[in-house]
């Protein structure tokens, strides 16, 4: 079920607008960031996801009438019509609730396992990639989480960051 493919129901004035979202959140927000919990966001993608989003919800609200004028309802007047639950913030919370689950696994499962392998060589000369765990730290840091650690008697990550 794509937006594409749907633009008719979303069009719809039969239909309420809280259907519409209700629409989007259940079904075209779950596929399109199946496996998430995985993704490293660098800011190309997270303006993708943005700019998607914003596109559906822009045919769930439609223009606005102000003093017999119509127009497009601003990026910020989206945002708070959706109460600051965006993709990008779904997301976030999908990767913390995964990597929770990871460390709470126990040191025998295979997912623990290659989390915590450490290659035998170095990483290459340059910028370093940007890894999932590091953009995860910098998510736990952004929501000001404290007094969580990787596992008891292990390392803890720094307050300050990363």
């Amino acid at each position: 079920m794509s937006v594409s493919a749907n633009q008719k129901f979303f069009k719809s004035r039969f239909v309420t607008k809280y259907s519409k979202l209700k629409l989007y959140r259940k079904v075209i927000r779950p596929i399109v960031t199946c496996a998430s919990e995985t993704w490293v966001l660098k800011e190309t993608t997270i303006q993708k996801l943005l700019v998607f989003e914003r596109k559906i919800l822009r045919r769930i609200f439609g223009p606005t009438k102000k003093n017999q004028i119509w127009r497009i309802v601003t990026n910020e007047e989206l945002d708070k019509l959706i109460k600051h639950k965006n993709i990008v913030n779904y997301i976030k919370a999908q990767r913390l609730s995964w990597f929770g689950h990871v460390q709470r696994m126990s040191d025998t499962r295979t997912v623990n396992k290659i989390f915590n392998w450490k290659p035998l060589t170095k990483r290459s000369q340059g910028r370093s990639k940007y890894r999932w765990e590091d953009n995860t730290k910098q998510d736990i840091c952004q929501m000001k989480i404290k007094n969580w650690s990787l596992r008891p008697g292990s390392r803890e990550m720094e307050e300050g960051g990363s």
